[in-house]
């Protein structure tokens, strides 16, 4: 495997005790998000960075030194790779004081420098006067900027998060994620968090990696994998309900566009020559490249692809309206999401007939 220039890479290869082929990479000052459901292999992959669990095959590699190479028998021990990592449950001693927990990681200072580096982390995580409370006397966001400090303040070669926000309530965490967001920004080394949210990945990441089933299905920025799944395990992984089968027609070069068939309706999405004239294709469409209007109400924006559509259900979901709907030719239901109270404005009710619009550039063929 080449890093390509990059900072870390990793690549993993094994059929037990869980099976993995996994291939990532991030550079130092940039967040990778491994998003995927339980048991798609995220924390064991964040075990492996960090030298608590060993690969059947294959390398990691951080700046200039090989932390683990298969072929070349190299294994470095997680002593030697100097990782910052915070565990899902954070991982402090009950026993110890904040300040106490973070000095507990500091032996490769002089003693001298020990305390004045643990109170100037905690400090930097907004903990300065909380030095003496134990675990037991903090919320869940403060023992989580604990576990940050320590990790941090070990000066490690990457930081790894497994989950960092799983146990803190919502407001906690809209907190924490703009702390992390501006340390990130201060920080120069690779940081790969683990999450199988969706919107926090959106949010930090500056890379995301999709894994399913220990394999890599896709990597790259967050909103151009968002919007160009590559397939359709990817597409499902994003949450993405809008995939439907169709028949591939032209290709337009001079108007950019591809043109296809899909039920009753023809179709054009940008330019996209994988697939020859008469192949059968998935296509998808997100929730944002859908414009909707209620008859008679409003214009819709200039496209090829313009749907009738009959709404045969709605279910509110406080301030968003879920709604599926009916159109030509096409046994699966087209699934949108449309705030309140433009559902409210539109008069959509079950029954309803309105025409939709999807965008060319928000179309996607999948492989």
């Amino acid at each position: 495997m080449s890093c390509h220039g990059a900072d870390f890479c990793l690549t993993i290869q094994q059929h037990s005790p869980i099976f993995l082929d996994a291939t990532f990479s991030c550079n130092g000052g940039q967040l990778l998000a491994l998003v995927g459901p339980s048991g798609s292999g995220k924390s064991t992959l964040l075990r492996m960075i960090a030298g608590l669990s060993r690969p059947a095959a294959g390398q990691i590699i951080c700046g200039d030194s090989c932390w683990y190479d298969q072929a070349q028998g190299i294994w470095r021990s997680p002593q030697q790779r100097h990782v910052g990592f915070v565990p899902q449950h954070y991982g402090l001693f009950p026993h110890m004081t904040a300040l106490a927990n973070i000095l507990a990681g500091l032996h490769h200072l002089p003693d001298h420098k020990r305390e004045p580096c643990a109170r100037e982390w905690l400090a930097r995580v907004h903990l300065a006067g909380l030095e003496q409370r134990r675990p037991a006397e903090l919320s869940g966001g403060q023992q989580q900027r604990v576990a940050l400090a320590r990790a941090l303040a070990r000066e490690p070669s990457m930081l790894l998060l497994d989950e960092p926000f799983a146990a803190v309530d919502r407001a906690t965490r809209e907190t924490l994620y703009i702390e992390l967001a501006e340390l990130k920004r201060e920080l120069s080394l690779p940081i790969i968090m683990v999450t199988h949210d969706l919107g926090e990945a959106l949010l930090l990441a500056d890379r995301m990696t999709l894994l399913s089933h220990g394999k890599t299905l896709q990597s790259g920025q967050p909103r151009e994998i968002l919007t160009r799944p590559v397939n359709e395990a990817a597409a499902r992984l994003l949450g993405i309900r809008n995939l439907f089968d169709g028949e591939l027609l032209r290709h337009d070069e001079q108007a950019g566009l591809t043109w296809f068939r899909s039920g009753d309706h023809l179709l054009a999405c940008r330019l996209d020559a994988r697939w020859a004239p008469g192949s059968r294709v998935r296509w998808m469409v997100p929730n944002s490249a859908i414009r909707l209007r209620a008859a008679g109400q409003g214009s819709l924006p200039a496209s090829h692809n313009q749907l009738r559509i009959t709404v045969r259900g709605i279910l509110e979901l406080g301030d968003e309206v879920r709604i599926t709907a009916a159109f030509a030719g096409q046994e699966l239901p087209l699934h949108l999401l449309v705030p309140f109270r433009l559902a409210q404005k539109l008069d959509l009710r079950v029954g309803s007939a309105t025409d939709v619009v999807l965008l060319e550039e928000g179309l996607h063929i999948l492989n």
